[in-house]
């Protein structure tokens, strides 16, 4: 590309504000969702912190749930759970 053509195109950058997935539905990203065995769980906390996005809510009694609108099916959470209480199923 000639310098001319340079200027006369210049380079910008957009600038977004800060944001998580909290403000989009991801749902669609999706090919497996954890699922939890509430029996398994031992309410470790483990996948809520290891979780990326905000996708697993604690519970009064430390279990967890999982807000499938905000979850991208990355299997963390499955990877760290130290009893296996969550695993990946395919989504329907």
């Amino acid at each position: 590309m000639k310098v001319k053509e340079l200027e006369e195109h210049p380079t910008f950058a957009a600038v977004l504000p800060p944001a998580t997935s909290e403000e989009y539905d991801t749902t669609g990203w999706r090919a497996f969702k954890p699922v939890v065995d509430k029996e398994k769980c031992t309410g470790c906390l483990i996948c809520w912190v290891y979780c990326p996005e905000p996708a697993i809510i604690r519970t009064p009694d430390r279990k967890i749930e999982f807000d499938y609108k905000h979850c991208k099916g990355c299997g963390i959470c499955e990877v760290e759970c130290p009893v296996k209480a969550i695993k990946m199923v395919k989504e329907v």
